[in-house]
């Protein structure tokens, strides 16, 4: 609340010396009806109709606007706020304590096992977690585990914390300790700076950049995440000097921490440490973002860990010895963007595999696990699961039949096409065949893998089709199923076209779907950085990246997309896929046999 309320004051007084929220959250007062918004959240939590929670308010709230009201660990004072008493966050940990069972999303834990664990959430060795829809849980630690940093956003930001400083600096004697940090961060600022200022000249120069002109990106990987040398040395330097920007703002957010403490006398009052210690704590918590980026870049396989570098961290390496092989080394790239006025380019490092942070920072700890989903296995097995998540040894697996009678319930039907969708003229294809697949039926999701080709056949088709095709992109998520389901009430049908967030998370059970499309075997983007470092770790093996990598990931997004057509034990239908690799290759026979067993009906 006491973010909310500073939001208000700000928005009403442009010329605000007190809590100059501009540098955290760029303009203010664009939107129209923001502080009228915000003045109806201070009275609905003030009147108890509102509890604070982002999910119990009647409608949703953007991210932009949401993050204009909360804060971070950084930024919280926590027992020393006034509003300590009647803060959401603190009430809701009261309840914590009493509860038997947490139920939390994946990012919330990953993000209290990257603070150590037991920070937000019961310690992992209290407790007993179960992750439902648990294949996700490798690609989501490596979210987590990853970082970034835009080079010239960054400078811009640095430019904003000088102001900061230069706000700040009236509200503190001349010679006290304060005073002289805020000169140690100017001056580490500016170093910061310099060295940016030649990563991104060696970056724009010596890169073999090949822009995408219709997205104006483009991207280059560090081939086993080997830079060259002189960037290898400017990251060095960059690591040192954003280093030495994190030590001197923790001591300034240590300093106004410590003016909070009233049986002490102290150089800062406490309406100046209430005022700056949010600000303070946001730039602290940006610049360890940014440390993160380039201690991951100056990592050498396994050297000695450095200084700053975590006990979890030091774990994982003893997790890799435990498991006897080496992990890949991380994956490296750079992406170079161009808008109409501005270009930046942005630095990203990410582990490839999750194994030994999962390992190390869940279940080693960890009371016990269970994981659950309905897509665990890929192409019938857990190797996959295993190895991805670092599964313990003593892992017990179990597969569990369906209720589901899968081949009285629906069929899976591959009809005869000439043309692959590897050809140029699969699209044509595409918007020949869909009329025919949907007639007669009330309700049909097509799944394209492309977004581009999903409207490029919804141009084609819309004109001859008036009020019948909806896709994903047209409005928000829930009106687009709404929609969609008003039409199948009113007995007109209905067709979706979606891409990957279709495939997944969807329930249109009995009359809403009886006919899924498939237009496309779901393999994955060949451009993906952290895949393809993945594929070039397996090839040094020896292995087969195709085999061990792309054919069970596509598997289990396969299912995942056959799986929304059956969603009660009553419902009927069938699946069409348009992808005759599906039979005409030999990893297809693989891809069929891992689906449920519908009634099969294959064309030749």
């Amino acid at each position: 609340m006491s973010r909310l309320e500073a939001r208000l004051h700000d928005e009403g007084n442009g010329d605000s010396d007190t809590m100059p929220l501009f540098l955290l959250d760029g303009p203010k007062g664009e939107e129209p009806g923001t502080r009228a918004f915000f003045e109806e959240m201070l009275a609905s939590y003030g009147s108890r109709k509102w509890d604070g929670d982002r999910d119990h308010w009647p409608e949703q709230i953007p991210d932009d606007v949401w993050r204009q009201v909360t804060t971070d660990h950084r930024q919280c004072t926590n027992r020393h706020c006034s509003y300590f008493d009647s803060c959401a966050f603190f009430d809701a940990r009261k309840d914590l304590d009493d509860a038997d069972i947490v139920v939390a999303n994946h990012d919330l834990v990953l993000a209290d096992l990257a603070l150590g664990g037991g920070a937000i959430l019961p310690e992992p060795e209290n407790a007993l977690f179960i992750f439902d829809e648990a294949h996700h849980l490798p690609d989501k630690a490596l979210n987590h585990f990853a970082a970034s940093v835009p080079l010239n956003s960054t400078r811009q930001w640095l430019k904003q914390l000088s102001q900061a400083l230069t706000k700040m600096q009236p509200f503190l004697a001349p010679g006290t300790q304060g005073t002289k940090t805020l000169d140690r961060i100017s001056g580490a600022s500016r170093e910061v700076d310099q060295v940016l200022t030649r990563v991104y000249d060696e970056a724009e120069q010596n890169t073999g950049w090949e822009f995408n002109e219709e997205r104006r990106t483009a991207q280059w990987r560090y081939p086993e995440g080997a830079l060259p040398e002189a960037l290898a040395e400017l990251s060095a330097e960059a690591r040192i000097a954003t280093a030495n920007l994190v030590r001197h703002l923790g001591a300034l957010a240590d300093e106004l921490q410590g003016a909070f403490d009233e049986r002490k006398d102290h150089e800062i009052d406490r309406d100046t440490a209430e005022a700056w210690y949010p600000v303070i704590g946001s730039f602290h918590s940006r610049a360890e973002d940014q440390l993160r980026l380039w201690v991951a870049w100056c990592e050498q396989g396994d050297a000695k860990p450095a200084d700053n570098e975590t006990e979890s961290d030091q774990d994982d390496g003893a997790a890799k010895k435990r498991t006897g092989y080496k992990s890949p080394a991380p994956a490296r790239w750079a992406v170079r963007q161009r808008w109409d006025h501005a270009e930046d380019i942005t630095l990203y490092s990410s582990p490839v595999l999750a194994d030994s942070l999962l390992y190390s920072r869940l279940w080693s700890r960890a009371y016990g696990s269970v994981l659950t989903s309905a897509t665990l296995t890929a192409l019938g097995r857990f190797d996959r699961l295993r190895a991805r998540a670092g599964l313990p040894e003593s892992s017990r697996y179990l597969v569990v039949p369906s209720s589901f009678r899968y081949g009285e319930m629906a069929t899976v039907e591959v009809p005869a096409m000439s043309i692959m969708p590897t050809d140029d003229t699969f699209t044509d294809a595409l918007v020949e065949r869909l009329p025919d697949l949907w007639a007669g039926e009330k309700a049909t999701l097509v799944l394209f893998t492309s977004r581009r080709q999903m409207q490029q056949v919804r141009d084609a088709l819309a004109p001859e089709y008036p009020d019948l095709i909806i896709t994903q992109d047209d409005m928000a998520k829930g009106e687009v199923l709404r929609q969609h389901c008003s039409r199948v009430d009113e007995g007109r049908p209905s067709v979706l076209f979606g891409v990957a967030s279709f495939a997944e998370g969807i329930d249109l059970p009995g009359k809403y779907l009886h006919h899924v499309v498939i237009t496309r075997l779901p393999f994955s983007v060949p451009d993906d950085p952290i895949e393809a470092s993945l594929a070039e770790w397996v090839t040094q093996r020896g292995g087969n990246p195709f085999m061990e990598i792309t054919v069970p990931d596509a598997s289990i997004k396969l299912v995942q997309a056959v799986g929304r057509l059956l969603r009660t034990e009553q419902d009927t239908g069938r699946v069409t896929i348009l992808d005759r690799r599906i039979i005409a290759r030999r990893y297809g026979q693989l891809l069929l046999d891992a689906l449920p067993p519908f009634r099969r009906v294959i064309e030749y």
